[in-house]
């Protein structure tokens, strides 16, 4: 449970000024001597309440703390120590204050009236914290633990979300950002996840799928990690959570070419199926395969749809290319030793496409690109069709080129989008209702600026469309700037870890006070801000370590 100890002791007095005064948004405060507060502290304050002798209480968050005296600059305090003279005391000691500012949260009773001059100031309590984020208007089946809100007097309260701007149907979607390595975004990520599933009424009813990009992190999510530290511990405890591994893991890894039969991958956890393209599996998503080929002319994504349509719907030119072989050195695209013009598409422009897919599923690919697949090697979009609810996917990436990623993760979000959108007559059980994706470096696929491709819209209809469909996106990148602000617009709650003066400066943080940017520049590792829908101010929260087995580098 969370810790409800708290000083009582007043903090100080609110103080309105002639040029600085208090609104229905914003309110100061002075603080008393020794007092200590920091930005991301909760406060509390008396109001005015609806009635003649009744009191409200306004919350609020604390976003800057400034020193003010009565010198008129700082010349006058070179001069006042006898002019620059340090061992010796000051001639005139100045009268100073310390002046907190402060973002109203909410007030209990709701009312916006400006807060009055020397009213007593008070960190808020767990209780205090929780009305002030308007976590006690949340339903308890909806409250999601997101992590643990600190004080600097020692309280503490568990940050929830509330699950209806997680998974729908209110709003939807979690984005997550920050520096590499210090804002731990990966770890977040899974924390949340976990929680979703504990916390959820009918777990058997999601399925998570989670691409892993970096290594073996993800790997050995169904594995015990360690003995977590008795700080950790208490962290999973006080957030009412169990510190477990994942259940019902499934893991899907790329094949391998130097190796048959074996994964190229960093690490063989158990029970592992391999996947790989041959031409008939990966037909209707070469579009996505040359998501990062440069087509300014628009002459390549004519030919990828004819090609498309022709292979798929078995049409008479392509009757007899049943692999990447012969597509690319037989009739229609090439006859006689060169390419040939096909269709309405001249000669040039198939010479591009068969050096462009030659490159791409020949000269350089990892291993997943086979002209017949071996009878332990599936098809991904086949097994993503079979999804369980109350499963865990694992599809490994990390050793793969880009190009290559960029398909399989088209290909995921493809298959998963049309699963939902319409189910297969062919299926024993129902579709899980919620489809939790779980994606880092979102700006490979959804990068920012007027460019759009086939795998950048499929991420759109995703963040757009999904929440209606019970598809969720859960997705990480270093910098919010990088990724397509549709996508970032449309996630309900953004995770804020630490990041650069010159990032915060961007256009995307504008929901932020200036104050709070350079916050975010100071934040340590494992120290997250959450802006969520329900909240009026993101809080500052603090998370457990992983209890599964993680890789060690």
């Amino acid at each position: 449970m969370p810790d409800e100890t708290v000083g009582n002791s007043a903090l100080g007095r609110t103080s309105a000024t002639e040029r600085e005064a208090n609104t229905s948004d914003k309110f100061s405060f002075w603080l008393a001597p020794g007092v200590i507060v920091n930005p991301f502290d909760i406060v509390q304050v008396e109001q005015v309440g609806p009635a003649a002798g009744e009191t409200s209480k306004t919350y609020g968050l604390v976003t800057i703390l400034e020193h003010r005296t009565d010198a008129a600059s700082h010349l006058a305090n070179f001069i006042s120590n006898n002019f620059g003279e340090l061992a010796a005391e000051p001639n005139t000691l100045r009268q100073g204050a310390t002046v907190g500012r402060v973002n109203v949260l909410s007030n209990n009773r709701d009312i916006y009236m400006p807060v009055s001059n020397e009213r007593l100031v008070h960190f808020a309590d767990a209780a205090g914290i929780e009305e002030a984020l308007g976590i006690t208007e949340m339903p308890a089946a909806d409250r999601v633990p997101a992590g643990l809100i600190k004080m600097s007097n020692g309280a503490s309260t568990v940050a929830y979300l509330d699950r209806r701007y997680i998974l729908g149907p209110e709003s939807a979607h979690i984005n997550i950002s920050g520096i590499s390595g210090l804002a731990t975004k990966t770890s977040y990520a899974m924390f949340i996840i976990q929680s979703i599933l504990q916390k959820a009424a009918n777990p058997e009813k999601i399925a998570v799928i989670i691409l892993n990009v970096k290594q073996a992190d993800l790997l050995q999510i169904d594995k015990p990690g360690p003995s977590l530290p008795v700080e950790e511990m208490e962290k999973w405890e006080d957030l009412g959570l169990e510190p477990r591994p994942f259940k019902n893991v499934v893991y899907l890894l790329p094949a391998s070419s130097e190796h048959p039969g074996r994964p190229n991958s960093f690490l063989e956890p158990d029970g592992y199926h391999l996947f790989a393209y041959d031409l008939d599996a990966a037909a209707d998503k070469l579009d996505l395969l040359f998501t990062n080929v440069s087509d300014p002319t628009g002459t390549m994504d004519a030919i990828i749809g004819d090609i498309m349509q022709g292979i798929v719907n078995n049409e008479g030119d392509f009757k007899n290319v049943h692999s990447w072989s012969q597509l690319l050195n037989g009739p229609p695209l090439f006859k006689d030793g060169q390419s040939k013009g096909w269709g309405d598409h001249h000669r040039s422009s198939v010479g591009k496409f068969r050096r462009n897919l030659r490159r791409l599923v020949k000269t350089r690919q990892s291993g997943i690109f086979m002209d017949a697949r071996a009878k332990n090697q599936k098809v991904l979009a086949d097994e993503v069709r079979k999804i369980k609810g109350g499963y865990t996917y694992v599809v490994d990436i990390a050793k793969l080129y880009d190009d290559e990623q960029t398909l399989v993760f088209g290909d995921l979000l493809r298959t998963v989008y049309e699963l939902k959108a319409e189910e297969p007559e062919d299926r024993s059980e129902p579709v899980p209702e919620k489809i939790i994706f779980f994606v880092d470096e979102l700006n490979k696929y959804a990068p920012g600026g007027a460019r759009t491709s086939p795998i950048t819209e499929q991420v759109l209809d995703i963040a757009e469309r999904g929440r209606s469909l019970g598809v969720i996106l859960i997705s990480a990148q270093q910098f919010m700037s990088a990724v397509h602000n549709r996508v970032t617009g449309n996630a309900a709650t953004k995770i804020l870890g630490r990041t650069g003066a010159a990032e915060v400066a961007q256009p995307d943080y504008r929901f932020l006070d200036d104050e709070l940017k350079m916050s975010m520049t100071r934040l340590g590792k494992g120290e997250l801000l959450i802006s969520h829908a329900v909240y009026r101010q993101p809080v500052k929260i603090i998370f457990p370590k992983p209890a599964y087995r993680q890789e060690q580098r």
